[in-house]
């Protein structure tokens, strides 16, 4: 699977269950990037995505269970590190920024080589830093 997360300069991903921030275009860039695959979510992540026809959206609370091989899962409120064997490419976008956090993202990349790194620009963010690694 192919796990997608957002994080803060510190790899900070909620505070207080909630996420730290949220952007608009960055949805959509997701949903571009996912293509026709399928992208697999919590039902609290689910609210920030509307239907775009193209990319099949499966919403179920055991996601990281359930996703396969070639699998995207949009993972904002799970540790991914107990899955790490089953992840074949992860994909940060990082704010930019440091916002408070009791949740972070504690998957130890050293094995993952660095892919790809490119910035765009969100709604709600001037720059948003896409890290693709794989192992």
């Amino acid at each position: 699977m192919i796990v997608m997360l957002c994080v803060d300069d510190k790899n900070g991903m909620l505070f207080n269950r909630r996420r730290q921030s949220k952007d608009r275009i960055l949805c959509q860039h997701i949903l571009a990037l996912v293509g026709v695959g399928r992208l697999w979510m919590s039902p609290y992540s689910k609210k920030q995505f509307t239907d775009d026809g193209l990319t099949e959206i499966i919403v179920d609370e055991a996601y990281l269970e359930k996703a396969g091989t070639g699998d995207y899962c949009f993972v904002e409120d799970k540790d991914v590190a107990s899955y790490e064997d089953r992840i074949e490419k992860i994909i940060l976008f990082r704010w930019s920024r440091i916002y408070p956090a009791d949740t972070f993202f504690t998957l130890d990349i050293s094995g993952y080589t660095l892919e790809k790194t490119e910035d765009f620009a969100g709604n709600s963010h001037e720059k948003i830093t896409k890290e693709i690694y794989r192992r």
